[in-house]
């Protein structure tokens, strides 16, 4: 028997001791405070949802049910989450219905991808120079603000479409009706 802590076990230049010394996302909270009640269950930190998110897109893992199964395993992801060695990380299906829930057909999840990217990008993480998606060089314009809102606004609508797709796949997977389609509400 070893006795380890989970701060022990992550190792010191792992990017996401990085990611959490560079980003401070507890913005998200004022962002999503209208979403949440005071009653009912308790839901999954709203932070946590964009971090497994993060996690995701950060490590290129294919799928949210992988991405959840990884987290499970790893201890650097759950450290990075805030979850200990012994706690349950939350299901797929209550990601998605999370997610469906709080940023399906809002632009909340582009909003905080656009502010996490900036900060990504004020903390030399990120090349502003130039961009590769799906292997397309794409040149900064002049006016380097405008380039990166649409840039970051493009990706963030790609990426929720993706999770959007997933969720529903799994839904026909487990013989479960499609999610009903919801107004948009754009802030």
């Amino acid at each position: 028997m070893e006795i380890a802590s989970l701060e022990d076990l992550v190792p010191r230049n792992h990017l996401v001791r990085k990611l959490d010394e560079a980003i401070d996302m507890s913005f998200i909270y004022e962002e999503v405070k209208d979403l949440y009640s005071d009653f009912g269950r308790e839901s999954i930190d709203p932070v946590v949802l964009i971090k497994i998110a993060m996690i995701q897109y950060i490590f290129g893992i294919p799928s949210m049910r992988k991405t959840i199964r990884e987290i499970e395993v790893n201890f650097a992801y759950r450290w990075y989450l805030g979850y200990g060695m012994h706690e349950e990380i939350p299901h797929f299906s209550t990601f998605g219905k999370n997610y469906s829930r709080c940023f399906k057909d809002t632009d909340l999840f582009e909003k905080i991808f656009a502010k996490i990217l900036s900060e990504v990008a004020a903390n030399g993480f990120l090349d502003t120079e130039s961009l590769f998606i799906d292997g397309t060089h794409i040149k900064a314009s002049a006016n380097p603000h405008k380039y990166r809102n649409e840039v970051i606004r493009k990706e963030a609508r790609s990426y929720e479409k993706e999770l959007q797709e997933e969720i529903e796949r799994d839904r026909q997977e487990h013989g479960k009706k499609p999610l009903k389609k919801r107004k948009k509400n754009r802030k």
